[in-house]
């Protein structure tokens, strides 16, 4: 066993018990740790991938800033532990095997695709992007939907200290 693949299954499954935990734990601050433990679990299966730019940006936007920001309004919202209803216990029952038809849809869908089958063949051709093309791209041509997510994340922090205000 070579040690890209000791590597891939130790992060999935670093990646999948953080998931488990996300959804499980009772306490906001415990679930937003988790989510930044799947991140750059993540952030290290782009890297065996060959993509060093989307790791980059998987550890520095959604491991760094929006992880800060979800710990930022947790804080600011005195959230406490999660009040369990019936309904959650309800959707517990339902949800595994709606998950369960959905990933077995998933991967059916994904063995009859033309992607899928060339994958499945070792087919699959690897165009590679630059840097360069890419941030030529995000800072020029979709540079209004990359200014317009900054101002939507600026309105929903502006937002979580109007809600979190305390009233006089």
């Amino acid at each position: 066993m070579s040690i890209p693949l000791i590597v891939f299954f130790a992060c999935a499954l670093l990646a999948v018990a953080g998931a488990v935990t996300l959804i499980l734990a009772r306490e906001p601050v415990h679930s937003a740790l988790a989510l930044i433990v799947v991140m750059l679990s993540l952030a290290i299966l782009y890297l065996l991938l060959g993509s060093d730019f989307i790791a980059a940006v998987q550890i520095l936007v959604y491991g760094g800033a929006i992880m800060v920001l979800f710990v930022y309004v947790i804080m600011l919202l005195n959230a406490g532990a999660e009040e369990r209803t019936d309904f959650s216990k309800l959707a517990k029952f339902a949800g595994v095997p709606l998950g369960f038809f959905l990933l077995l849809w998933t991967a059916h869908w994904l063995a009859h695709s033309p992607a899928g089958r060339a994958a499945g063949t070792g087919g699959a051709a690897r165009h590679g992007v630059s840097t360069i093309d890419l941030s030529l791209l995000i800072f020029r041509k979709y540079l209004f939907p990359f200014e317009a997510t900054s101002i939507l994340i600026l309105v929903a922090i502006l937002g979580a200290l109007v809600l979190a205000r305390k009233s006089e």
